[in-house]
């Protein structure tokens, strides 16, 4: 079973991510980690063996933790939510460039 830091840690992984992932990798990503189905429920549905159901989403967390390890788009988003929070933290002590800063920052966040 997985902690819940770890399921938390996937499914943002796997906001960003999962397309890259073939359909059938996103489809049991899906219904194990979005709609908490359980190994034997989805190898049911999906009229397999639970440990097949089991080395294919170990396959598919494997390739989203690739993907990060290469591309590092979840540790650079984390990144720049703490400098706008900085920033934002910092425009409060100079209310004539708050308005300003907090455009620019929203900008910067609808970017991602």
């Amino acid at each position: 079973m997985f902690l819940l830091e770890e399921k938390i840690e996937l499914n943002q992984l796997y906001d960003f991510y999962g397309q890259l992932l073939r359909p059938k990798q996103r489809a049991l990503l899906e219904m194990y980690y979005l709609d908490d189905w359980s190994l034997a429920e989805i190898a049911e549905h999906q009229a397999v063996s639970r440990q097949a159901i089991f080395e294919s989403l170990k396959r598919a967390q494997r390739a989203l933790i690739e993907f990060e390890r290469k591309l590092q788009l979840v540790e650079k988003h984390r990144q720049r939510l703490v400098l706008v929070e900085q920033i934002r933290q910092q425009a409060h002590l100079n209310p004539e460039l708050a308005d300003k800063l907090e455009t620019w920052l929203n900008q910067l966040l609808a970017i991602d």
